[in-house]
């Protein structure tokens, strides 16, 4: 069992940085991939960007490639998405998820309670 507990989210004017911050908790969280998602009002969720804990490749959406940043500090626990050069468009909830095992791919297992983002124009 993981448990993940999403923070960091706001409102912010275009253009502006946000970092979201998860924190896990859990006897197998090191044995996990762990993503980000977020999902904006009247749209399916979509995957931002994962990476496992053993580290390797970083994957990110095409749409927050050169802006989102992915990172983790394995001795917290944590994992946390740098946003820069916000747009509108990036306003959502944003949610962290943990699967089993090292891909990116598959069903996320685990997820938080998500946090909201809001970019102003």
């Amino acid at each position: 069992q993981v448990q993940l507990v999403e923070s960091g989210g706001g409102l912010v004017q275009a253009g502006g940085s946000l970092r979201l911050s998860c924190a896990a908790s859990g006897r197998t969280v090191s044995m996990h991939t762990m993503g980000w998602f977020r999902q904006a009002p009247g749209k399916e969720r979509e995957f931002v960007a994962a990476s496992s804990w053993s580290g390797g490749t970083i994957h990110y959406a095409d749409s927050v490639k050169g802006r989102f940043t992915f990172s983790r500090d394995n001795a917290k626990n944590t994992v946390y998405l740098q946003m820069n050069s916000l747009k509108p468009e990036d306003t959502a909830v944003y949610y962290c998820a943990a699967r089993p095992g090292s891909s990116p791919y598959g069903t996320y297992d685990y997820w938080g309670q998500g946090t909201q983002v809001t970019v102003s124009s």
